[in-house]
């Protein structure tokens, strides 16, 4: 049942493993269960109770889709950064109402299931060449590990320097370097769920350090009736629908994508001709979330990359989601204990996790100057822009237009420079 099911086989995996794998994956995204209902809220009519529920029930239904139909190890949720841009750009910035926005991203997650079934997806990842693949998995890797130094206050904000060290002698940040260092010598021992163990106990030890807040154990999941499928067709054939509806679509699409390339390249699950397995079912389960989660009442639903902390731990099938997916589901009636664990104690799995990610940059060819200059733009760009997207877009722009310039067209796919002249357009008018 569970071969047929996740694609669970026993003579491959440990189903132990995958349990585990999927436990830590839940924890180290759980944030968004805290974040999405505080930046929400500032919006009227979107009270914080429901948006709490309706981000658990979307992650549920993307992960469990990702389970069921691509049997992969991934967990979906609403999209950091996308959330932002619904909130403070489309909202606030324009002046549209929250209906308006939940219209943009259902009709972003119905143009994601028609790009799915047409294969236009799965060809654009196939375009992007294998150095940039290795810069993608590297590039996250520092990403995600910047996310948790934030969380944590390790890095913070500085006028003078954009980003700073912050005060790692007390507070959060203190609590997480301990927690570092407690996670990294459980991997170095080869201990098994070394992350789950290693969130637990910083979490614990936030305890008397006056960080950890208990802030209880149950709780009834309150009503989404008043966001559900509030959707608004006025003005929809507008030019600020359409550029809200391509902005999101962009996000997404390479956010997606560079985080199935990634975490796929560094759990080894690439096969003999550099392509992921079934990932048109991701696309589908991706694409199924975000239409879901608009008619739930949220964002933009996307894979995320904190799916790396399960992949790390040994997580190969959908066992590994499934089990994210039930975390989710509990999540709503534990909702008082699930958010006790502080940023501080996910930051340190995050830095470490990150720290695997690197492996990839290994395989760049350094020698070869027109691989190695775009490459490396899609790797620093990632955490220096704060966006996986950005990233990609950049690496394939300066990609087609050094070689080309180079006189290495040979190299170049007719869907290279299609990409590349989308990407140079969405910088124009987007």
């Amino acid at each position: 049942m569970l071969n047929k099911l996740f694609g669970f086989d026993p003579m491959k995996h440990n189903l132990r493993t995958e349990i585990v794998a999927g436990i830590t994956t839940f924890l180290t995204m759980s944030y968004i269960l805290a974040v999405n209902p505080s930046m929400f809220s500032i919006l009227d009519g979107m009270p914080a109770g429901a948006v709490f529920t309706t981000t658990a029930l979307a992650a549920l239904v993307g992960t469990l889709a990702m389970a069921l139909l691509a049997k992969l190890p991934f967990g979906l949720a609403p999209g950091m950064g996308l959330n932002a841009f619904f909130v403070f750009s489309v909202c606030l910035g324009m002046g549209y109402s929250w209906q308006f926005a939940l219209t943009a991203v259902f009709i972003e997650g119905i143009l994601f299931i028609i790009m799915t079934i047409t294969n236009i997806r799965e060809a654009i990842v196939n375009a992007i060449p294998k150095n940039l693949r290795y810069a993608i998995g590297s590039g996250i890797g520092l990403f995600i590990a910047f996310i948790g130094m934030q969380n944590a206050g390790i890095i913070v904000k500085d006028d003078a320097t954009l980003v700073a060290l912050g005060d790692i002698t007390s507070g959060t940040a203190l609590l997480a370097m301990i927690g570092l260092v407690i996670t990294a010598v459980l991997y170095i021992l080869k201990v098994k769920g070394a992350m789950l163990i290693g969130i637990l106990a910083t979490t614990v030890i936030g305890i008397p350090m006056g960080i950890t807040e208990f802030k209880g154990i149950v709780s009834a999941p309150e009503s989404i009736a008043p966001i559900f499928c509030k959707f608004e067709w006025d003005n929809i054939f507008t030019l600020d629908m359409l550029v809200i509806v391509f902005t999101f679509l962009f996000i997404d699409l390479f956010d997606t994508v560079g985080t199935l390339v990634g975490v796929c390249t560094k759990a080894k699950m690439i096969d003999e001709n550099g392509r992921i397995p079934k990932l048109k079912q991701a696309f589908m389960a991706d694409a199924i979330a975000t239409t879901a989660g608009a008619m739930l009442g949220t964002s933009t639903t996307t894979t995320y990359v904190e799916s790396a902390a399960g992949v790390t731990q040994g997580g190969r099938t959908g066992v590994t989601a499934f089990v994210i997916a039930c975390c989710f589901a509990i999540a709503m009636f534990f909702s008082p204990l699930f958010l006790s664990v502080p940023g501080a104690a996910t930051a340190p799995v995050l830095i470490i996790v990150g720290m695997m990610m690197l492996e990839p940059v290994r395989n760049i060819d350094f020698d070869d100057a027109t691989e190695a200059i775009p490459s490396f733009i899609c790797l620093v760009m990632m955490p220096l822009a704060y966006s996986i997207s950005a990233g990609i877009l950049l690496g394939m722009i300066s990609y087609v237009v050094i070689n080309l310039i180079s006189g290495n067209y040979k190299k170049l796919t007719p869907a290279m420079y299609i990409l590349a002249v989308l990407f140079i357009l969405k910088y124009i008018f987007i």
